[in-house]
C-alpha cells in the first residue's frame, strides 16, 4: 500500500492536503480558484512545498480534474547511531535497519536511543519528528 497514490478531485483539496506536483509529493501551502469563464471551466492554482526536497512547486488544474495524492505511511523507529546528519535507525515494528537523513529542525535535539517517526512516501523514507 505504501508507495501508492490515489486520485481525488482538485476542488476537494485544501491547505495542508498532500498532493503530487510535478511527480513529487508535496503539502499544499495555498490554493486559489478562479471563476469559470465564458468558454472555460474554473481553474485552481495549487502551490505546494515538497515533502522530501522542500522545493516550492506550482501547478494549475481545472477544479473538476482528478489529481494524484500520495498514500503516506507513518511509522516509528529507534535511533541506533548518529553520524553527522545521517542516523542509523531500526523500525520498531519490523526490526528492519536503514539510514535516514536528519532534518534541520531535529539536528541537535535527537540522540541515540530516541524514538522518531518516519514517513514512507513513494518508496522513500523521511524522518519527520521525534517522539
Amino acid at each position: 500500500m505504501v508507495g501508492e497514490t490515489r486520485q481525488v478531485q482538485v476542488n476537494t483539496l485544501k491547505s495542508g492536503s498532500y498532493v503530487l506536483l510535478g511527480g513529487a509529493p508535496c503539502v499544499v501551502k495555498d490554493i486559489q480558484t478562479s471563476k469559470p469563464g465564458k468558454h472555460g471551466a474554473a481553474k485552481a492554482r495549487i502551490e505546494g512545498m515538497g515533502l522530501i526536497d522542500n522545493q516550492k512547486r506550482i501547478e494549475i488544474h481545472g477544479t473538476q480534474d482528478k489529481i494524484n495524492v500520495p498514500i503516506i505511511g507513518k511509522k516509528p523507529a529507534q535511533i541506533l547511531s548518529i553520524n553527522g546528519d545521517i542516523a542509523s535507525v531500526m523500525d520498531v515494528e519490523t526490526y528492519e535497519m536503514f539510514e535516514l537523513k536528519i532534518p534541520d529542525d531535529l539536528k541537535g535535539r535527537i540522540k541515540e536511543g530516541d524514538q522518531v517517526i518516519y514517513w514512507e512516501i513513494l518508496n522513500e523514507r523521511v524522518m519527520r519528528q521525534s517522539k
